[in-house]
Order: structure tokens, then sequence, then C-alpha cells
């Protein structure tokens, strides 16, 4: 069957591969949607501290089931795929936290992932579609990134919380802690992001990270005081280190976007405020059904999100210019 590797940064090649087996306890799954994710974006870039080369990237899936060894779903069923196939006996697991299990292996990032005709998967990360469609099932894993963020920071309503980027994990954010009745500001130095956090999905505070007076601004939205959480999507040092200045007392910064160099904030400041630093990891079966629900009832429209389109054997020309702002690229999901 045909695969897309990235064999090293900057490279994709469609190869030969061979086709899965069932094995005790697995799935054998027609991949039907694999939506682009910044993650596979860094892969490709060379900058997702979690990776090795050679990798079959892709990790938010919808499929079609072609063999199971489950009781529980039966074949030709429309499921995703939760991607984060956990060991069950680290003490992580053991708490029910399966979403940072020390032995703990990504689809598409530790392990081989979804560009691929044909996977196969552990029964248990299999999540049944519900009549839902491919685009909205391929679009449940990114979401809940958001969702698993905004449950883990405890959000509260009414409560001030700054998302800061707009990628589409954060967009993902910004949606659910609206839901959870928090009052949302966002903060990008892309205004077509910070539009459409506007037009589209109806953000009241919209801050461009380029502008010389944030905290002031900040001021003035939250009457005086500061955001009580503050969650960072961008990944970028920078936005990172700056965001310590933008937490109120007694507040949370949740880090959500991931970097591979140090992060440095001044400790008196932190502990004056009593603050709370955080990290987010991944997604729980449960914010899978939280999403689930949230689509089920309108308070998610998928179809805000996506904005390019592309078959399968046209990924690897297309692939690059999903990087470059420019192109305004929100969520790119590739049909098979």
């Amino acid at each position: 069957m045909i695969s897309l590797v990235c064999t090293e940064p900057y490279h994709l090649n469609y190869s030969e591969t061979d086709e899965p087996f069932l094995s005790d306890n697995h799935t054998i799954l027609k991949v039907k949607r694999i939506g682009i994710c910044g993650t596979d974006l860094h892969a490709y870039q060379g900058n997702q501290p979690f990776f090795n080369y050679p990798r079959i990237l892709g990790h938010e899936l919808a499929a079609e089931i072609v063999e199971t060894t489950s009781n529980d779903f039966i074949k030709g069923e429309a499921v995703s795929v939760i991607p984060y196939f956990n060991c069950g006996i680290c003490i992580a697991c053991k708490n029910n936290k399966p979403n940072c299990c020390e032995k703990i292996n990504v689809f598409g990032v530790h392990i081989d992932g979804g560009f691929r005709e044909c996977i196969a998967v552990p029964n248990d990360s299999l999540v049944h579609g519900n009549g839902l469609s491919f685009d909205e099932l391929a679009l449940i894993e990114p979401l809940a990134i958001g969702a698993h963020a905004i449950n883990h920071a405890q959000i509260k309503a009414e409560e001030f919380v700054l998302v800061v980027g707009t990628g589409p994990i954060g967009l993902g954010i910004a949606s659910f802690a609206k839901i959870a009745g928090a009052k949302v500001i966002v903060m990008d130095i892309n205004q077509a992001r910070l539009k459409f956090c506007m037009d589209t999905l109806q953000v009241q505070f919209i801050i461009n990270a380029a502008t010389d007076n944030i905290v002031e601004t900040l001021h003035a939205i939250t009457n005086g005081n500061m955001p009580t959480c503050v969650i960072d999507a961008t990944g970028s040092l920078k936005a990172i280190n700056n965001s310590f200045n933008y937490i109120a007392h007694g507040g949370k910064y949740i880090l959500v976007g991931l970097q591979k160099e140090n992060i440095s904030f001044s400790h008196p400041e932190f502990h004056k405020r009593e603050a709370t630093l955080m990290s987010s990891r991944n997604a729980t079966k449960s914010d899978f059904e939280h999403v689930m629900k949230c689509m089920n009832n309108k308070l998610i429209n998928t179809s805000n999100y996506i904005t390019h389109r592309v078959k399968f054997n046209a990924v690897k020309e297309n692939f690059e210019a999903w990087i470059n702002p420019a192109n305004g690229v929100i969520k790119a999901m590739v049909e098979i």
C-alpha cells in the first residue's frame, strides 16, 4: 500500500509499505480523513522535540473498520481514533492520566501514523462515530486537546481566559473556554486569524501581539486586573516567556504549546502572584466524548475550521504551502 513518509526535515516521499495485519486486541482501519496538525508541520520543519526520522505522520483520523477483534465494533463502522497509546501500568496510567503515560506512543510522532491507506490500532483507541461525518470525526482529536486544557485548568464561568496563539489548537481552546462560560481573550500576530476569531467564533476580546501596550489592554479588558488563566497555544519561546507577565495574582498559566528550549521567567514576579504553572498534554477519552457531545448539540460547527482540502496523492506538493501564514490555512483536511 502507499504511505507518505517524512524521511527528514522538509522531505516527504510516497513509498510502498506493508499492509497491516490483524493481531489480538487490534482493529484494521481504512483511513478516510487525515487532519493536518501543528505537530505534523513542526515535524516537517524539524522542530518537534519528540520526533525521529523517518516517520509516517498523521494522527487526526477518521476511518472505517475493515476487520476487528473487538465485540463492541463492527465491520464498516465509521470511527475516530484516540492516537495516544499508553502502557496501562505506569503511575500516570494508574492515576487515570493515560494522556501523559511515561511510555506513551503517539501515533504519527513516536510511532508511524495515519498517512497511509490502512492502519492497525488497539481496540481501546477506537471511538464510535455515532452518526458524525468523517470530517467531524477527524476534527475530534485536535478539538479534544483544547477541551482537555480547559478541563485541566478548571475554568469557571465569567473567568477571564487569555488564549495566546490562534492556530487550530488555540481556536479549539478558545471555543471550549467559551462553552465553559469564560470571558475569552485571544492574542496573536496574525490579523486574519484574529478576524476569524471575532467574526466566526464570536470572541469578544481581540489583541494583536505586535502592540506595545498589551498589559494596559489587558487591564482595560479585565477592569484593572489581569486574566486569571493564561493558556499558551503557540509553542513559541518568546511568546511563552512573555505570557508570564499576563497572569493575575492567584492565577494559572497553562502550557499547551510545546517548546524545545528552556523557558525562563522572573521568580519574584511569579512567586508574589502565588501563580500556578501547568502543562496540558494530549487528551483523554472523556475529552473526546465531550467534544462529540458538543458537536451533536451544535455548540461546535466543524465546517468553520476546514479551510483547505486535498486528496492523499497531492499532499506532498501542498504540504509546505500550509506552513505559510499568508495562505490562510486554519485546518487542511486530507481525503483518501
